[in-house]
């Protein structure tokens, strides 16, 4: 039987759909190795982060609330203060695990949304910033082909994240199936915030912007959901709570539904998952109908003249940092707030109940430690986290130096008279008053927050110690990531991340899980001067040290390297 015309079109045609789909196949593989590569090492130290998380706060509660009784207490206090359910989340029964979830779900899923609302940037907006979604676009791939390329990636990050989480549970003792519905709540958080990040992506016209309002979606699903948590309802054990309304407006609050080793719920996967196909679906109609590198909020157009500030290397650091700096700052004073506000609610239930002394250990081990009142050993601590805040914003100066280095920014300046050693000093003392402005506020905040719960105004010198110490701490990350930046440039945004995530976790956590001492010691956190009691400021003077050597060695190496080196 002879093949008709129509015949060979059909499977000419069959043909031609094939080597198509084929093509597109081979494409988002490429598309795929290319972010798999680039973020490597970025992935595999958020994902180990979180999942050590996992790992260290069972251990970590196991050893402090090892009874069933002193949990109990631990759940009692925390639905008497709703303070603590703004910081911690629902409290949905007694068990290791149960207290576990409780105490950490939410920070892994604010750190979850915002490795995927930076990831998403990164391969979105950042990309036609560069001009290398340009470059791709002029290929087969196409505009489309990178965005899926992107969420395909995501969702495999996440999927990743949501197994390490588990795997953390499980290794350190609690239930297996529940692990795993605990490491879908916070890979769920992570796709959903993926997809928000995508959004945003296509809204902005920066990647500073776009990252900007990313996280602060994230820090305002974390707030919703603190609210929801805090106005909710006491069910008739009388530890265990239903959230309240404001809880359903965030996937973090989402994930608190899925309510791992007590009813191990998966529904609310679906809600997480939905709000990522729809605001998917959004990113590719908005995609398909603007132009490269155009978002759907127009740039803000510059001034006709340049302001005088602006003549100097310092003006042109602060313009280029101050709206980072004043959200690390407005970060620290609401950790202010919270620290005095919750020192005196902590302070009065421990003076009231001798049944709920080592919650007074756990607080002491958290700060550099001492003797004195509860509300003063709490606010050490909770600085010590503003501490973590400071540094953050130190890191980010000199990541800035290197993104002016990457981008021809520094070339530029470096044709003027300007040296190289003003040039690497006046970012560094951009980065100074960074530390200031983030530690003043947050011992301002908690000083006033302190004496307006009724504590005395001594409060405010406590405050204002307790942020003290944190200084030559952040003042550290700053020198030496200064000098990892002038020997080793192409390092310098891994390891300035990868060492305060690190260093956070170990100076701060590693007391309460035991961890030994010469380890703990590598953290400049584990070694910040006492200030509560018996004030000691050893610790403090080496790290000025070391940071006053690390600065004047970058100084003086600055003048012998080429600039835009890998």
């Amino acid at each position: 039987m002879s093949t008709t015309t129509a015949d060979r079109a059909t499977a000419r045609s069959g043909g031609h759909s094939a080597a198509a789909a084929h093509g597109r196949g081979a494409i988002l593989r490429v598309l795929l190795r290319q972010r798999l590569r680039r973020d490597r090492w970025q992935l595999l130290i958020w994902i180990l982060c979180i999942a050590f998380l996992a790992l260290f706060s069972a251990a970590s509660i196991d050893q402090t609330y090892g009874s069933a009784s002193g949990r109990a207490e631990l759940v009692k206090l925390a639905i008497a203060n709703p303070t603590v359910l703004v910081l911690r989340g629902l409290p949905q029964g007694t068990s290791l695990a149960a207290v576990t979830f409780f105490e950490i779900y939410t920070f892994l899923a604010l750190l979850a949304g915002l490795m995927n609302t930076f990831l998403a940037v990164r391969h979105s907006r950042a990309e036609e910033e560069s001009g290398r979604a340009e470059l791709v676009g002029s290929t087969p791939a196409s505009r489309l082909m990178p965005t899926i390329a992107t969420v395909v990636h995501g969702v495999f990050a996440n999927i990743v994240l949501a197994l390490a989480t588990a795997l953390g549970f499980l290794a350190s003792g609690l239930p297996a199936y529940g692990s795993f519905v605990a490491g879908a709540a916070v890979g769920g958080a992570g796709i959903a915030f993926l997809a928000v990040g995508l959004l945003l992506a296509q809204v902005m016209s920066t990647s500073r912007g776009a990252n900007g309002y990313a996280a602060a979606v994230v820090v305002i699903a974390w707030v919703l959901r603190g609210i929801g948590d805090a106005i909710g309802t006491v069910t008739g054990s009388g530890t265990a709570m239903v959230s309240g309304w404001p809880t359903w407006l965030s996937p973090i609050g989402w994930g608190e539904q899925f309510s791992p080793y007590v009813q191990n719920n998966w529904w609310p996967l679906l809600l997480q998952l939905g709000l990522a196909a729809v605001l998917i679906a959004a990113v590719f109609g908005l995609q398909a109908v603007r132009d490269s590198g155009a978002g759907l909020v127009p740039e803000r157009a510059g001034r006709r003249d340049a302001l005088p500030t602006l003549n100097g290397p310092l003006g042109l650091a602060w313009r280029l940092q101050w709206p980072t700096i004043l959200g690390w700052t407005v970060g620290g004073a609401l950790t202010g707030v919270l620290a005095g506000a919750l020192g005196s609610v902590v302070s009065t239930s421990i003076s009231n109940d001798p049944s709920l002394s080592n919650i007074r250990d756990a607080v002491a081990h958290l700060g550099a430690g001492g003797s004195g009142s509860m509300t003063a050993l709490f606010l050490s601590a909770i600085m010590s986290i503003v501490g973590v805040l400071a540094a953050a914003c130190a890191v980010q100066a000199v990541i800035r130096l290197r993104q002016e280095e990457v981008g021809g920014s520094a070339e530029v300046m470096m044709a003027t008279p300007l040296s190289r050693v003003r040039w690497l000093l006046e970012f560094v003392l951009v980065g100074l008053i960074a530390i200031v402005l983030v530690l003043v506020a947050a011992a301002l905040a908690a000083g006033l927050s302190a004496v307006a719960a009724g504590e005395k105004a001594s409060s405010f010198n406590d405050a204002f110690a307790a942020a003290a110490a944190q200084f030559p701490v952040a003042l550290v990350y700053l020198g030496v990531l200064t000098l990892v930046f002038v020997l080793l440039p192409s390092w310098t945004v891994a390891v300035g991340w990868a060492a305060l995530g690190a260093g956070a976790f170990i100076g701060i956590f590693g007391a309460l899980i035991k961890l030994p001492d010469w380890l703990r010691h590598i953290s400049p956190f584990a070694d910040a001067p006492v200030v509560v009691g018996k004030v000691d400021w050893t610790g403090g003077y080496w790290m000025f040290g070391i940071a006053l050597v690390a600065l004047a060695a970058s100084a003086a190496l600055i003048r012998r390297r080429d600039f835009a080196i890998g």
